[in-house]
């Protein structure tokens, strides 16, 4: 009766019951609340975040508000580095130039890459041989740093001793044998086209993982109904790859007004020949560190600041735009 007693208290005190205990201790582990492993994982990036992109935003805003005197601040300034930027020259002009050239370094980057990405990653989901290889070929460029690229083709470019000249003179194409980097018809768009073929990888990964998501069945569908190859792709296929669509062209849109390491080694800080390939980011660095003179902490500061705004809330409207576009699929 004693133990019948005992084994009865046992089973009804849950702080001895033997699952209670193999609960709490789990093998030897003990439970770990959900946000200290948020924590242990998150903390680390987000001190990363907050030291090498929070704190320089921050101190870029802060610095722009300021007149400086090289390295030593003055007094409070107001927006007049703002101010200084649109009205003092030579930045009243190189602003509105760098500007433009960056809008067309992005829409010739957005036509160019984002087609042939597309493109590519149709050939590969419709036939899909050596799809491993040209893929890793393909993406290969866009690990390369931008310096290395744009060194590289001003070498391939030369007019003196470049081998593109040296082929196109060789088929006999002399009348095609040009300075490319010192025409300033030609420079622009050859930057433009080897800044795409650099990146054109990433689009063609991004909607090659879009189209393998695409269930058969709509495919089979529309052949059902009868529509052609065309229009399947541009009544079907199209308007699933919005998401993968809108995520390229936001991410491309940042990456092409932030340009710098691909055209400063391809065309140096003014952007040559005559400015024709100037953007934000070289404007950025001669201010800084060229033509800023006592007040370049302030202007380079007031210019990183707009070029962080206008990037910013672009991005911003384009994302919410091609949200939109995805609810109405649903």
């Amino acid at each position: 009766m004693v133990q019948a007693r005992e084994l009865s208290a046992r089973r009804r005190s849950p702080g001895r019951s033997p699952g209670r205990r193999a609960a709490r201790t789990g093998a030897g582990r003990r439970y770990v609340p959900r946000w200290r492993v948020l924590a242990v994982f998150l903390l680390p990036a987000l001190l990363l975040y907050s030291v090498f992109i929070v704190y320089p935003l921050v101190s870029a805003l802060d610095y722009s508000f300021f007149e400086w005197r090289g390295i030593r601040q003055t007094g409070f300034a107001g927006l007049g580095n703002y101010r200084d930027l649109f009205s003092v020259y030579p930045y009243d002009q190189q602003l509105w130039r760098a500007f433009g050239h960056n809008a067309l370094f992005f829409a010739g980057t957005m036509l160019i890459q984002n087609t042939v990405g597309l493109l590519f990653a149709l050939l590969l989901y419709r036939y899909g041989r050596g799809k491993r290889f040209l893929q890793a070929a393909f993406t290969t460029p866009y690990l390369v740093d931008p310096l290395v690229v744009g060194y590289l083709w001003s070498l391939l470019l030369n007019p003196t001793f470049g081998p593109v000249n040296s082929l196109l003179e060789a088929a006999g194409l002399d009348s095609w044998a040009l300075p490319w980097l010192g025409d300033t018809r030609t420079a622009l768009p050859i930057v433009i086209v080897v800044n795409a073929w650099q990146w054109v990888g990433f689009p063609m990964l991004m909607f090659s993982a879009a189209l393998a998501g695409i269930p058969a069945e709509y495919h089979e569908a529309a052949r059902v109904d009868g529509a052609s190859a065309w229009q399947a792709f541009r009544r079907v296929t199209l308007p699933l790859l919005t998401p993968a669509i809108g995520v390229v062209s936001v991410l491309t849109f940042i990456g092409n007004f932030n340009a710098f390491g691909l055209v400063y080694a391809m065309a140096g800080s003014t952007g040559s020949p005559a400015g024709s390939t100037d953007v934000l980011g070289l404007l950025f660095y001669r201010v800084a560190f060229v033509e800023g003179g006592t007040e370049a902490i302030g202007r380079s500061s007031a210019l990183a600041v707009l070029m962080f705004v206008f990037i910013f809330g672009v991005s911003l409207l384009a994302s919410s735009y091609f949200r939109r576009r995805e609810r109405r699929l649903l």
